[in-house]
């Protein structure tokens, strides 16, 4: 079937064009677009779809946004089962907090808006000294993110009119001290107990298993000795390293690359200078400013008829009282930041150290500006800088070539699918070949091989059936890899003879289990019957919640929960695997005598967990109003797309 369409494949696309264009003839393009949302939707809020495409895409976004922070996260981990339903559950949330937000009209003021911005450090930093927003700035941070103002700012807007609709509950839960002392006094209560530990390796010496036995066990438990299924793969990898290695680079290009970049290798230029200031801000009125500027103009006078005495003049006369003290001195700074621009482009006009400005006005006032100071821009020689320089235009040449590579790639492995030596050939790739691959990535494993995308794709029914090469995957940020089978093996079990001594150790570990519980069983009976019986148990330890004294929580919960109006009791407790426990409890004792900080921190404690438990209560009521449901199965809890070793 894939050879007819590989070979016709011009003709294929002109039936489906006379099939599809008539579908949006007579059903629209809206029409169109909800059938094939229905087709594609994961859940439900409001009535509206949320598709698996949506659903992708904030999912890719969270990764990123958590790569971007921490780029020695697992990408393993972060793009397993568990963690993409974990966005899909964000992702119905905000839907149902914007429909709330909606349904109750709420609404977010300029000002909050503006509140919410200047949290932003990366926003607040492009405030100058007066306060103003550079707009220019502004606009180049968003647009590295691929954003508008407009869009971001909108955006802004629907998260702080979501975050009302549970805000008011976060912000306003108050607790009473008598269910603060009640709770704690719950989770604090001590009681003295007697425990036996019944181990099940005590047991072990009873235990005499049979060939029959171990035969059975091994038939009963056959999925936990079960061989993985694998395949043998060869696959080729395009990635920026590898275009980089093709890359040549001429002298001329590099010594060029090395002129054009010259004033950012080294240390820019840098000048000192001092200025004074005769303050007139541009909002007052223009006879203060008339004024302003006249004194401003007599002070030039003054200091070009005595250069010498600029300091001077300057502590006697300048409004700038950080300054004036030290004689108007602005310290070094560079032409493109650490001061006024208007001051730093006055001072890189003045040609040598000495020379005094004209009037410079800025939205302060009238400055008058003496250089005093010039440390040359300093540029490392080319041959120092010539590795850096090469690395840099190389892969600056790689980034534009990779696009077409890129291309080249994807439709190589499709076209030619049945080999990966011709697109290896093509674009000069090696190609590797790893054995023994599953479907989830090995712990050790590393590039494409970690890739649950590209082993997804590798068992895949057309990669499996008829070893043709996977589609070009995305497994990492430019990079792409395709692979093929080259030999398959199903799952299967291991043979007896071959798990023989896991199975005898296993088998003595459980019937050992066994063999404690009963014998713990038998015990806590007898002692029930008759207390007085109890002879054989360890010295008496005070136990809480808070204090467990490496004893088991399950053990500790049952020691807690006993009728404490019928002490001394016994409870018995199944540990599984680690055996049996008895506990003799004797009394309950106070709560240990907490400091005054200790009791400020519980109640801190306490009022979180009950905000939470009345946040997440709200919440889903609104689900429940608003009709949200998630139409994908939940992935197992501990499905993290991790082979088990």
């Amino acid at each position: 079937m894939f050879d007819a369409i590989r070979k016709h494949n011009k003709i294929i696309m002109w039936i489906l064009g006379l099939l599809v264009f008539p579908s949006f003839i007579f059903f629209g393009i809206e029409g169109y677009g909800r059938f094939n949302e229905g087709a594609n939707k994961v859940a439900e809020v409001d009535g509206h779809a949320i598709t698996q495409t949506e659903w992708d895409n904030a999912h890719r976004l969270e990764v990123d946004r958590a790569r971007a922070a921490n780029p020695t996260l697992d990408l393993n981990l972060l793009d397993s089962p568990v963690m993409k339903y974990a966005s899909l559950e964000r992702l119905v949330r905000d839907r149902v907090l914007a429909a709330a937000a909606q349904g109750e009209h709420l609404m977010v003021s300029d000002a909050a808006l503006a509140a919410a911005l200047e949290q932003d450090p990366a926003i607040a930093s492009l405030r100058g000294a007066d306060g103003r927003l550079d707009m220019e700035g502004y606009k180049r941070l968003l647009a590295a993110q691929g954003l508008t103002p407009e869009g971001f700012e909108a955006r802004m807007r629907s998260d702080l009119s979501m975050q009302q609709v549970l805000g008011g509950i976060a912000t306003s839960e108050l607790v009473s001290q008598a269910n603060v002392d009640a709770a704690m006094n719950a989770f604090l209560e001590r009681r003295e107990v007697r425990v036996l530990r019944l181990a099940p390796k005590d047991f072990a010496a009873r235990v005499s298993p049979t060939e029959a036995e171990l035969q059975a066990y091994y038939k009963t438990h056959e999925a936990q000795y079960q061989v993985p299924e694998s395949v043998n793969i060869e696959y080729i990898v395009l990635d920026l390293d590898s275009v980089k290695k093709a890359v040549n680079v001429s002298e001329q290009d590099l010594r060029t690359y090395y002129e054009q970049n010259a004033a950012t290798l080294g240390t820019p230029e840098e000048r000192r200078a001092s200025h004074i200031l005769i303050a007139a801000p541009k909002d007052a009125p223009a006879a203060e400013r008339e004024k302003a500027k006249a004194k401003a103009e007599a002070l030039l006078a003054e200091v070009r008829a005595a250069p010498k005495q600029f300091a001077e003049i300057a502590k006697k006369n300048s409004s700038d009282d950080v300054s004036a003290p030290s004689g108007g001195d602005l310290g070094w700074f560079q032409q493109q930041k650490g001061t006024d621009p208007a001051i730093a482009q006055a001072t890189f006009k003045l040609a040598k150290v000495g020379d005094i400005s004209d009037l410079v006005q800025s939205d302060f006032g009238y400055h008058i500006i003496e250089l005093t100071g010039i440390k040359p821009a300093k540029v490392p020689p080319f041959e120092q800088e010539r590795a850096k320089l090469e690395d840099q235009l190389r892969t600056q040449q790689a980034q534009r070539q990779f696009t077409e590579m890129a291309d080249s790639f994807t439709n190589g492995v499709y076209e030619q699918s049945d080999s990966l030596k011709p697109v290896a050939d093509k674009l000069k790739l090696s190609i590797h070949t790893a054995d023994g691959v599953t479907r989830n990535p090995a712990k050790d494993a590393t590039g494409a091989l970690a890739s649950p995308k590209f082993l997804n794709a590798l068992f895949g029914a057309d990669a499996l059936s008829n070893k043709r090469n996977t589609e070009a995957v995305e497994v990492g940020p430019n990079q792409l890899a395709s692979g093929r089978v080259l030999a398959h093996t199903a799952a299967h079990a291991k043979p007896f003879a071959e798990v023989q001594d896991a199975v005898r150790t296993a088998f003595i570990a459980q019937r050992s289990a066994e063999l404690a519980r009963e014998d713990g069983q038998a015990k806590l009976k007898a002692w029930l019957a008759k207390p007085a019986s109890a002879t054989d148990l360890p010295a008496a330890i005070a136990v809480s919640r808070d204090a467990p004294q490496d004893q088991p929580a399950v053990l500790v919960e049952a020691v807690l929960r006993a009728d404490p109006t019928k002490l001394p009791h016994f409870v018995g407790v199944d540990l599984g695997a680690e055996g049996y426990a008895i506990a003799q409890i004797d009394k309950v004792l106070p709560p240990v005598e907490q400091s005054a900080e200790q009791k400020a921190q519980n109640r801190t404690r306490y009022t979180q967990l009950w905000t939470l438990a009345e946040v997440r209560s709200d919440y889903d009521l609104l689900k429940a109003r608003y009709k949200a449901k998630i139409l994908v199965p939940m992935p197992k809890a501990d499905d993290l797309g991790i082979a088990r070793q």
